[in-house]
């Protein structure tokens, strides 16, 4: 019944299955795994929804995980543009708690973009040691803060285009630092979270970073651009989790089309 129900779904929507034909093909095979009386008899698993098409699985997905975090933000802590843009130049492949440690002291000794472009650098690497990778972020982080004395007068620019001139800075930097300094949606950020969560629930079939931005904002509200970043940053953080996924407990199983295809 629910394999019919399926089938016909994704026959009514060519599109998705000529843009996402990975995602139709996996959706399937849940089907088949629902269908068997075995697979439905524990009670803990909910028998799937007809496949919703991207746009309107987006928006149940926002509505879902804004009711299960209703105060998802970034978990970085700062006080101003430069401390926000130094925090998130320091979070790469090390956690926000780890950050948050390290710029507790960071930040009280280093207070303008001067400050960094004027520091030793052997003082820097050492000032950030436990985040990893320390010798880049110093460097990048002492030639950005040079450029911004420069070229913005020691002020962190509000356009993703002046951003993106930064060393060290890439998009999802610069969606981070537009959307929490100023206010300013300009994309969605795509970090290891985004970018494992929108594989799973379908939402694109990218690899690389710009590109699967691009596929989020076009079925996403762009109201809802950076919010969809920190929720599913929640969500990967607590439920579906790299490895084994706890799907579960997940609100989003009746949805996703990766729900009970990890071993």
């Amino acid at each position: 019944m629910y394999l019919h129900l399926i089938k016909k779904s994704l026959n009514k929507c060519p599109k998705i299955q000529k843009n996402q034909p990975n995602t139709c093909k996996t959706f399937l095979s849940k089907a088949k795994q629902y269908q068997s009386s075995s697979f439905l008899e524990n009670d803990n698993l909910k028998t799937p929804q007809v496949y919703l098409e991207p746009k309107a699985r987006t928006e149940k997905i926002i509505e879902l995980l804004e009711k299960q975090y209703p105060n998802a933000k970034t978990a970085l802590n700062y006080a101003n543009p430069l401390e926000i843009l130094v925090a998130t130049m320091l979070s790469a492949q090390t956690t926000d708690v780890q950050v948050n440690i390290v710029t507790q002291k960071l930040f009280k000794k280093f207070r303008s973009a001067e400050d960094y472009a004027n520091a030793e650098i052997k003082e820097l690497e050492q000032d950030i040691h436990s985040t990893g990778f320390y010798h880049n972020k110093a460097k990048n982080l002492q030639n950005c803060c040079r450029l911004l004395v420069e070229k913005f007068h020691s002020q962190v620019p509000k356009t993703m285009e002046e951003l993106i001139e930064l060393p060290g800075v890439a998009r999802k930097t610069a969606n981070i630092v537009l959307y929490n300094a100023f206010g300013i949606t300009a994309g969605i950020a795509v970090d290891t979270h985004v970018t494992r969560l929108s594989k799973r629930l379908g939402l694109t079939e990218q690899k690389e970073q710009n590109k699967i931005e691009r596929d989020l904002m076009q079925i996403t509200p762009k109201i809802k651009w950076m919010p969809l970043t920190d929720l599913l940053i929640f969500h990967g953080r607590q439920i579906c989790i790299a490895k084994k996924p706890k799907c579960e407990i997940c609100i989003l199983s009746k949805i996703c089309p990766s729900a009970f295809t990890f071993g």
